[in-house]
């Protein structure tokens, strides 16, 4: 398991050639009392940790998953300073971050799931030797921080699972012009065959010959040029949609559209010019891929899709919530769609951008959750907006995005039925997210009690089939559904939010615990799952029974089933931990895409 290997870009909507990985081996130290200030202060480093790998895995080396308020880390770096900029990246820390280079503070970040960056220029050494010290601070007792399945108990228990703290993600340098282009973003419009280019220029772009500076995009789609086109920088942006030539019939408007069963994507080269003169170059790449909802039914690319998602909560028994690769990362992709699903929900996690890249590349939607916070607090709400709001400036170019869900279960917002301060938050966090993104459909809060959302999702894990059955299936009507009580005592929908014919989805129901193999990993607790199998075949015939069941009931428009993998103590996965089937994929596979009849739409 090597962090440095493969060479791939932590970045992939904007990629440079010029980039040094950091992760390996970087010096370590806990500091429980948060007695350390600066690095000046650090008296000794007693451990080495492999990043990005969180101490609390045995793949970092350390494997403590003791609680810990705080821990530093340090590396040297070899890098001599030059007429250009450089950065310094981090794709995640947990929870907020200090980091020094060269004993001077050249950033701080809150926020464990989203990037930070700062200009580390002006604080190199001539000499060439960087020191780059970091100090995390994550207080694993705290649940006014957006924290996700992380557990607040010394041994996970229940549906939580052990806590990362620290790097969980890539550290890199880049080597950048004075002028450069700082972050670019992609906006597809399917309906006019065009797409949405927006870059934001960072550096002496209003000083001598700002006037004369370009953002050169060409499109490509295989070896087709699909669009060469040269804007004018003004005021350190460029906003402008680019015209594909449209084919007209769909056979040929198809090939260019992107879906998980053809995903199309577009390479894009842009750069940064001086009148002639290369100023920065990045690759990136877009897709012509809409996604919107019209009355009752979700639809990809202006044509009713019934979405077959399955819940995937991103960890692995070595790394806990950081990936053990790229390669990891694609395989999870690749046994999505082994398995029959179009879609995951992520759960409770912002994954790495290349799980998205992976999922852009080999076609699998995804559902983009925000980890919960578990108080409610002004606190909270702050850190949660303030989190929010990078993950979806982050990840807004993906096109295999294709929902937003901030809230989970009501967990941060307990008492939603009772006070309308959290019915406010609720709401707000709906309404922010259909500014920031307009473009995709936004569920203010999944499960149940919903107010403002595009969809309805049902969480319902009875696992009587015939209960299934009765309760969504036959001539059950959505006004007869609301009026009801789900199990676990939530209404549906709050009051002065009635239905209003959006789409209904079972975004979580299964969770049927299977295990193997008796072996468990040390310490973790005893197999756990909403119900439970005897055997393979008993296994094999559930899952088989209640997806029949799910796919053949006209309500629904959509599904996920939990879940993707085992995760610790959660023994309900169709894969074991380490992604091993425990059936056969192709058994799988048949369950999940059987054909669904007798549905308005013809999804």
């Amino acid at each position: 398991m090597d962090p440095t290997s493969g060479h791939a870009h932590p970045r992939p909507m904007l990629q440079r050639a010029d980039w040094i990985c950091l992760n390996g081996a970087w010096r370590f130290r806990h500091d429980d009392e948060q007695r350390l200030r600066r690095p000046d202060e650090v008296d000794g480093w007693p451990m080495t940790i492999t990043v990005p790998y969180p101490p609390e895995s045995q793949a970092s080396g350390i494997g403590d998953r003791g609680f810990h308020r705080c821990c530093w880390y340090q590396r040297d770096v070899d890098l001599l300073p030059a007429d250009d900029q450089v950065l310094l990246r981090f794709g995640a820390v947990d929870y907020s971050a200090r980091v020094w280079v060269n004993g001077r503070l050249a950033v701080t970040h809150e926020g464990g799931h989203t990037p930070f960056s700062a200009d580390i220029t002006d604080l190199l050494e001539a000499s060439g030797r960087q020191v780059i010290t970091v100090q995390a601070v994550d207080d694993p007792r705290e649940l006014t921080k957006p924290r996700g399945k992380q557990d607040w108990q010394l041994e996970p228990h229940s549906i939580w699972y052990p806590r990362t703290t620290g790097i969980w993600q890539t550290v890199w340098l880049e080597r950048v012009n004075r002028v450069y282009i700082d972050k670019i973003r992609w906006t597809p419009h399917v309906e006019s065959f065009a797409i949405g280019f927006e870059a934001r220029i960072v550096g002496d772009v209003l000083g001598a010959g700002g006037e004369d500076l370009y953002v050169e995009v060409e499109l490509r789609h295989g070896e087709r040029v699909l669009a060469q086109d040269r804007y004018r920088v003004l005021d350190g942006e460029v906003d402008r949609i680019i015209v594909l030539s449209d084919p007209g019939i769909d056979d040929f408007r198809n090939e260019l559209l992107w879906s998980p069963e053809r995903p199309t994507l577009l390479q894009a080269r842009i750069r940064l010019l001086r009148q002639h003169q290369v100023l920065d170059a990045c690759d990136s790449y877009t897709a012509l891929r809409s996604v919107s909802i019209l009355r009752d039914r979700f639809m990809l690319n202006g044509r009713p899709y019934l979405l077959r998602l399955v819940l995937d909560q991103g960890y692995w028994p070595q790394t806990l919530l950081a990936s053990p690769g790229d390669d990891a990362l694609r395989r999870d992709v690749e046994l999505a769609k082994a398995m029959g699903f179009n879609g995951v929900r992520k759960h409770q996690k912002i994954e790495d951008p290349r799980y998205l890249y992976w999922a852009d590349r080999l076609g699998l939607l995804v559902w983009e959750e925000m980890p919960s916070a578990y108080r409610f607090t002004r606190t909270a709400i702050r850190r949660t907006v303030r989190e929010w709001t990078e993950a979806i400036e982050r990840d807004y170019s993906h096109p295999c995005v294709i929902v937003w869900v901030p809230f989970n279960e009501s967990w941060g917002v307990p008492e939603l039925t009772a006070m309308r301060t959290q019915r406010h938050a609720v709401e707000a966090l709906y309404h922010l997210t259909r500014t920031l993104d307009a473009t995709r459909p936004v569920i203010g809060n999944d499960g149940w009690e919903s107010s403002a959302t595009d969809i309805i999702g049902i969480h319902d894990y009875d696992p009587d089939i015939e209960h299934i059955r009765t309760r969504y299936g036959g001539e059950m009507k959505p006004d007869q559904l609301f009026d009801r009580r789900r199990p676990g005592g939530r209404i549906l929908t709050l009051d002065g939010y009635p239905h209003r014919g959006q789409p209904i989805m079972l975004t979580e129901f299964g969770g049927i615990a299977w295990a193997p193999s008796p072996e468990r990993e040390p310490g973790v607790p005893a197999v756990w799952g909403y119900s439970a199998a005897t055997g393979d075949e008993d296994f094999a015939q559930r899952y088989e029974a209640l997806l029949h069941t799910v796919i053949h009931t006209a309500l629904f428009s959509g599904f996920c089933y939990t879940q993707f993998a085992d995760t610790f103590q959660e023994a309900n996965g169709l894969l074991t931990a380490d992604r091993r089937p425990k059936i056969p994929l192709e058994r799988i596979r048949r369950a999940t895409t059987e054909s669904r009849t007798a549905i308005p739409g013809g999804v």
